[in-house]
């Protein structure tokens, strides 16, 4: 009986950032936004036949620590950034076959003008986008956008859910056929094949068909990351699949059945929504070079960048903390701020004890290796990192795969990624080793 094969993708979201793009590895001579950089990363992953590469996103400078963002922009924490929109038309005009996930925020962005946007992004790609679609939970992405506060948590995930359902109307409002293009009677269009949108909801009012053609995938691939119960019942409506977190494998398990009820909840069929994991990873040609090349990651930042980054995704300022508190104290404050429940403290208090008193020193080593994503990272041999991946894709039920990603520098780790273990993981049976479809959700299909 033949193997389960899992899907891959390329994370490079921070690759220039969080001092990354000076490690060992780097492009030399070259800096951010450099659009060679992301053409190479583009042709490298394409000849790993991986299915797609991927790019959060956000608008805000951090300023969290100590109300201020001059700290990020020096030490460049989550600054600088681009729309990749650009970048990944680029990117798809050298390639034929890789799929490219652009990240943007339903709080934020009206869905016409996504709607349309990715639309028009699946035909420079020929039918190879997919639509990030992420509720934002920092007060300064809030700020660029007229917001004094961030929106309530459980109204974050409703206006999505109504996002969705609009673009969804809107992709569907010109049926596949409708083109005609004519020449003898010059008819562009068969209007009979396309439909007039009427929405009005608790978020949006939007009436008017798509004034463009079909996508070539018949709506763009939409990805999401909901991890809290509310989230993980509103990725359950809105994606195709699903990014997951990089937790610990008991949590995997129990994230793919939760999200699994909530599939069967509304009539999906969970066995055809694949989670792509978040996988930190660093590959070697040995054990001892891979964690070498992890451990660089500790050198990256200095202790301030380390606060402005987690403070920033906490949507709290570390910098007013104590000399000793508990962690239950510094999550309620979280909670009362309507930021994320699940970052990083979350996370700490797992690992500790939400009621154990720790020290601001203690705080901040941990810390460290959360911000570099260091206490994540898996790092070994090609063969060992097969066996790793291999146990978590069959634990969470073989569906879906793994995005790889926080790599210490590339395109030196893409690179080893593409020739040391995509080439194990394919002698295992578990990759392809060709593209056999077109689409990116004709990739993301196969089993």
């Amino acid at each position: 009986m033949a193997k389960a094969r899992m899907h891959l993708g390329f994370d490079f979201s921070y690759s220039h950032m969080g001092g990354r793009w000076r490690m060992p590895g780097a492009w030399p001579g070259r800096t951010f936004p450099d659009v060679e950089m992301f053409e190479e990363i583009a042709r490298i992953a394409e000849r790993g036949c991986l299915d797609m590469v991927f790019s959060g996103d956000g608008t805000g400078i951090p300023d969290t620590w100590q109300g201020s963002p001059d700290a990020a922009i020096e030490w460049g924490i989550s600054w600088p950034r681009q729309d990749l929109n650009p970048i990944m038309v680029a990117m798809s005009r050298v390639t034929k076959h890789l799929g490219f996930g652009l990240t943007y925020s339903s709080t934020f962005m009206h869905p016409y003008y996504m709607a349309r946007l990715m639309n028009s992004l699946d035909h420079v790609t020929k039918g190879r986008i997919a639509m990030n679609l992420v509720t934002s939970t920092r007060k300064s992405d809030a700020a660029n956008f007229g917001f004094d506060a961030l929106m309530e948590h459980n109204s974050r995930y409703e206006r999505m859910e109504e996002f969705i359902d609009v673009c969804r109307k809107l992709w569907d409002s010109a049926e596949p056929d409708c083109m005609l293009w004519d020449f003898e009677s010059g008819r562009v269009t068969d209007p009979a094949k396309v439909h007039h949108v009427k929405h009005e909801g608790k978020f949006f009012k939007v009436e008017g068909a798509l004034n463009t053609p079909p996508s070539p995938q018949g709506r763009p691939v939409v990805i999401q990351a909901g991890g809290s119960p509310r989230g993980v019942q509103a990725s359950a409506y809105v994606a195709d699949y699903i990014f997951g977190p990089d937790m610990a494998l008991a949590r995997q398990v129990k994230h793919r059945a939760a999200l699994d009820k909530a599939l069967l909840a509304i009539g999906r069929d969970p066995t055809k929504v694949g989670i792509l994991w978040q996988t930190p990873i660093v590959v070697g040609e040995t054990e001892a070079e891979a964690h070498a090349q992890r451990d660089r990651l500790l050198t990256s930042i200095p202790q301030e960048a380390v606060g402005v980054f987690l403070s920033y995704n906490n949507g709290y300022d570390f910098s007013t903390l104590p000399a000793r508190f508990t962690l239950q104290e510094v999550q309620e404050k979280i909670i009362a701020a309507n930021a994320s429940p699940i970052g990083f403290v979350y996370e700490l208090a797992l690992e500790l004890g939400e009621t154990t008193e720790i020290s601001r020193e203690t705080f901040f080593e941990h810390g460290i290796k959360s911000a570099t994503s260091y206490d994540k990272t898996i790092a070994g041999s090609a063969s060992q990192v097969a066996d790793i991946l291999e146990e978590a894709f069959e634990a969470t039920g073989s569906r879906g795969g793994f995005m790889f990603g926080h790599t210490v520098s590339v395109p030196a780790d893409l690179i080893r990624l593409v020739d040391l273990l995509v080439p194990e993981l394919q002698r295992r049976g578990r990759f392809r080793t060709e593209y056999k479809t077109r689409t990116l959700r004709e990739h993301l299909g196969e089993e």
